[in-house]
């Protein structure tokens, strides 16, 4: 009976261990998404999945700044697709919750155990629009310039044009697109000059420069200041 114990155990232990932690992470981050993009007052889909393009954007990001830094591309992916799992239901505290989340669901994939507590600690240290010191942490460093770099530039732009229809409750004037769009430019430029790594720097330079433009030009166009004199 013991020996027949051990061979089920070992079966169920492998069985678990074989789960793909990169379908997993997607999967997971999904379903939390799905609840978020549903109106919580009245149950109906919102009009754009804010949060899903986000984190989608985030990976993306990450995976080649990690390739560009030499941080660790298993660590960062992971901890991009896991950032935000927690951000609907713990919000200020969700790297906190999502660092723990990270640690106990990867526990059941066949992701790299040894490597676990980094993704963790990235996820913590991922919180805030602008730092006051870079970050050591290489990988967390990189998930930190992912997420915000989605934050600035015709992403941003985008995303959260999506977002403010999703939260107006009557139609929007073009005016009101271009005040939401525009009032974040104070603190973009803290974000600009807190990216932890060069090429993240670079090309949040580049873009807030663009995002600027972009409603200068639509702003140009609207009053007929693009017209010759």
């Amino acid at each position: 009976m013991g020996k027949n114990s051990t061979r089920t155990t070992g079966k169920s232990s492998k069985k678990k261990s074989a789960v793909k932690w990169r379908p997993a992470l997607k999967r997971e981050m999904k379903k939390v998404a799905e609840i978020e993009a549903v109106d919580q007052a009245s149950g109906r889909p919102v009009r754009f999945r804010y949060r899903w393009e986000h984190v989608k954007t985030v990976v993306k990001l990450a995976k080649k700044l990690a390739r560009q830094t030499g941080a660790d591309v298993e660590i960062v992916e992971a901890a991009a697709w896991l950032h935000d799992i927690k951000k609907f239901d713990a919000r200020g505290r969700h790297p906190q919750e999502g660092a723990k989340f990270a640690r106990t669901f990867l526990k059941g994939t066949d992701f790299p155990k040894q490597k676990i507590g980094r993704v963790a600690e990235a996820i913590e240290l991922h919180m805030g629009l602008w730092l006051d010191e870079p970050l050591d942490n290489l990988e967390a460093a990189v998930l930190w310039d992912a997420d915000k770099l989605s934050k600035i530039g015709l992403t941003a732009a985008f995303h959260w044009l999506g977002g403010a229809f999703n939260r107006s409750k009557t139609s929007l004037t073009t005016r009101d697109i271009i005040t939401f769009g525009r009032r974040a430019d104070e603190w973009q430029h803290k974000t600009v000059a807190s990216m932890n790594t060069e090429p993240a720097r670079r090309a949040a330079i580049a873009r807030l420069q663009t995002y600027q433009e972009l409603w200068d030009r639509l702003e140009a166009e609207l009053s007929g200041r693009d017209l010759p004199k």
